[in-house]
């Protein structure tokens, strides 16, 4: 079938992104397909008026900016490195730190943490087994300072305004970073403690006022912003990094 490429420019509209336009004689309806490079492209059948397909774009204009958020964050590397060796570079607290790797006669590996990351591997390891030790055990390592922090930030935010959990829970979860259930349970996703401090600070404090208020509400925005006046920041630094933290070790 035939098809015709158009580039349109965004002035009409003021958006953020340039995009075509493809009129295709087996397309049903219109759609728009966002690809690797920032491209945006509206598949149209041939009998949508011009006008009427920039005014739909105009309306899915933020869908598209999310979509091409999202698939950028997929082209970024981990955070951590799939491969540990000596020198890779893992991210704590939003700060990159060297890993040294040093043999030890202890029976299983132990990470440590003095101005960078310390590695002790046993020598009886066999070198193929080592990557999988250090990951297992720097997971570990993150999930107890989680918890550690996560208890200091509680410590800190719960007695004002009685925001007091029943538990805490510090969970490895692929799609929320925090929650508060029904009896007051505060469940915190331990990747935060890769991320900058005050990103970690914000989701507790967020999960905490859900103790008082339970929905989204400017009422709960306003307790959120009693305990972090700046709390927008935090937050926009984990919608804009989110993808990317969420893949972990």
């Amino acid at each position: 079938m035939g098809t015709a490429n158009k580039r349109q420019e965004n002035n009409k509209f003021d958006l953020p992104f340039t995009y075509s336009i493809r009129r295709s004689q087996r397309a049903t309806k219109t759609r728009i397909v966002v690809s690797t490079g920032h491209k945006v492209e509206v598949v149209a059948p041939p009998q949508v008026p011009e006008q009427k397909l920039h005014q739909f774009v105009s309306e899915k204009q933020h869908w598209i900016v999310s979509a091409m958020h999202k698939l950028a964050c997929r082209q970024l590397p981990s955070p951590t490195p799939t491969i540990y060796h000596d020198g890779s570079s893992i991210k704590y607290l939003g700060v990159n730190y060297p890993l040294t790797i040093v043999p030890t006669t202890l029976k299983r590996a132990k990470i440590s943490f003095v101005n960078g990351f310390i590695a002790s591997i046993p020598e009886s390891l066999a070198p193929t087994e080592h990557n999988d030790a250090i990951k297992t055990s720097l997971t570990c390592w993150m999930k107890h300072q989680a918890r550690v922090k996560v208890e200091q930030l509680v410590t800190q935010h719960a007695k004002t305004r009685n925001l007091i959990p029943h538990s805490i829970n510090i969970k490895t979860q692929k799609s929320r970073w925090g929650s508060c259930g029904i009896h007051n349970d505060i469940n915190i996703n331990w990747l935060l403690v890769l991320a900058p401090p005050e990103v970690l600070e914000y989701v507790v404090v967020h999960e905490l006022c859900h103790i008082r208020v339970r929905n989204h509400s400017p009422r709960f925005w306003q307790l959120v912003s009693e305990h972090l006046p700046d709390y927008q920041e935090p937050q926009l630094w984990l919608k804009q990094n989110g993808s990317q933290l969420m893949r972990g070790l």
